[in-house]
């Protein structure tokens, strides 16, 4: 006769930030608690994350930070947790940190300090983390839930399911948690990379011919959506801070609509430059305006250089339009590879928005990044992490 499996009130799949966050609030609840991964290493995310120095929230954190089918079922969880909580719990862990820039939040150390801190809490509140367990079946019974792991069989009350999205593969991420949630009968939104670098074709690929490296500041916008920050040309076609915000909301196909030059007008400064200096080149005065290398490209697309004093406000509108109101159709992304979440996840409409748990399955929740809820860059997925954590972890 096979043994009894070992039991425990809660069950927790997953021991990056948002498993470990949950386990150690259930576990303060004296409730007894076990954590699985197949990883061999507990927090991967996290040890990587801001150069190594974890951005680990976000001062501005809303539920407008976030994209979802519901916009509205990140409300409850953020205000349950806020980032002041989780700064509080920072600072007594005496963990220096310092705001980079748009409320960003940093260690002054290393992200290994946030691990460490959730660890410690687990620890406290005596949190069973087995690392390097591969569950082969999960199977409801009338009292809970029960798996089969390669290290034996496991039952529990609450089960939570906490695998993170299928992004960066090569840490471990995958498809777990949506299998789950299918099995159960919850929907899934079709995943998909966010915050991710986009790519182009060969048409728009000799467009950019000699940019990889360029850097600007720019708006871009996807609908009506927009995003205001730095943009940086690359050997595939763009990234930086303002492309990774706008490919969360981007759909194959879509246009984006870029401004290279935010704030300023372009037909106007060429104007006043044509005025000041008539016998300078186009290409040194709109380098006045954006960077040198995009400047002489810009101007080799419309039509090639020429000294102000012979360049027609015609010329100019087409020079001003190719800066302010340029408009693409990338091909792609560069795929979960290297985007920093996935969009899309479990559905909300099966979950409620206090508890995280699946309304027709009880006993069973759905937290963090394997959830329809992504932020935006900055933080704001770490601060989710905490905050759907704790909302779970305070009801298991």
């Amino acid at each position: 006769m096979p043994a009894s499996p070992k039991h425990y009130d809660v069950v927790v799949i997953g021991a990056g930030g948002t498993g470990l966050f949950c386990a150690m609030t259930a576990g303060a609840r004296g409730r007894s608690v076990l954590v699985l991964d197949h990883a061999r290493a507990p927090g991967e995310k996290i040890r990587i994350s801001g150069g190594g120095r974890c951005n680990f929230t976000n001062l501005h954190t809303t539920a407008a930070n976030f994209l979802s089918d519901n916009p509205r079922f990140a409300i409850s969880a953020l205000k349950s947790y806020t980032q002041r909580d989780f700064i509080a719990l920072v600072d007594r862990y005496k963990i220096a940190w310092h705001e980079k820039t748009l409320g960003q939040l940093f260690c002054d150390g290393s992200s290994q300090q946030i691990i460490d801190m959730l660890l410690a809490e687990c620890r406290a509140a005596n949190v069973a983390i087995e690392l390097e367990t591969k569950i082969s079946d999960v199977a409801k019974t009338e009292a809970g839930f029960e798996l089969a792991t390669d290290r034996g069989r496991v039952s529990c009350a609450s089960l939570v399911i906490a695998t993170g999205g299928k992004s960066i593969p090569k840490m471990g991420a995958t498809g777990f948690g949506y299998e789950i949630a299918k099995r159960f009968g919850l929907a899934v939104i079709t995943p998909r990379p966010a915050l991710v670098p986009l790519t182009f074709g060969p048409d728009l690929m000799r467009e950019i011919e000699g940019l990889a490296g360029v850097s600007a500041d720019a708006t871009v916008a996807s609908g009506k959506t927009r995003f205001a920050e730095a943009l940086l040309f690359t050997h595939k076609g763009l990234s930086g801070p303002s492309i990774l915000q706008i490919s969360s909301y981007w759909k194959e196909g879509g246009e984006i609509a870029v401004n290279l030059a935010p704030g300023i007008d372009v037909l106007a400064a060429l104007k006043d430059a044509r005025k000041a200096q008539p016998k300078q080149d186009v290409a040194t005065a709109l380098s006045r305006i954006v960077p040198k290398r995009l400047a002489d490209r810009i101007v080799e697309l419309n039509g090639g250089s020429a000294r102000l004093a012979d360049t027609s406000d015609a010329r100019f509108r087409q020079l001003a339009a190719a800066v302010g109101d340029w408009r693409i159709v990338p091909s792609g992304t560069e795929g979960f590879r290297i985007a920093e979440v996935t969009a899309g996840g479990v559905d909300t409409d099966a979950l409620s928005s206090k508890t995280f748990e699946a309304r027709a399955v009880p006993g069973l929740h759905f937290i963090g990044e394997v959830v329809d809820v992504t932020g935006h860059l900055g933080g704001f997925n770490f601060q989710w992490a905490w905050s759907s954590g704790f909302a779970a972890g305070q009801h298991v």
